[in-house]
């Protein structure tokens, strides 16, 4: 599974920092980052419960 964030789409809610904050968080200058690309698998529910409930559907989830 990869994961990818359009940073132009991002709004920088949160909400997915929230649901996976070991994949998402903020960098030093305060835009979103993914910490694991390549999250294994166990991490699978939360990542994609990320990606539904980002607002503006920033997030993509591909295998």
């Amino acid at each position: 599974m990869k994961v990818e964030v359009d940073l132009n789409l991002c709004e920088r809610q949160a909400v997915c920092i929230g649901i996976a904050p070991s994949v998402f968080d903020f960098d030093a200058a305060g835009s979103l980052a993914v910490l694991q690309a390549e999250p294994p698998e166990e991490l699978r529910d939360a990542v994609e419960d990320a990606a539904a409930a980002c607002p503006l559907a920033a997030i993509s989830v591909r295998e």
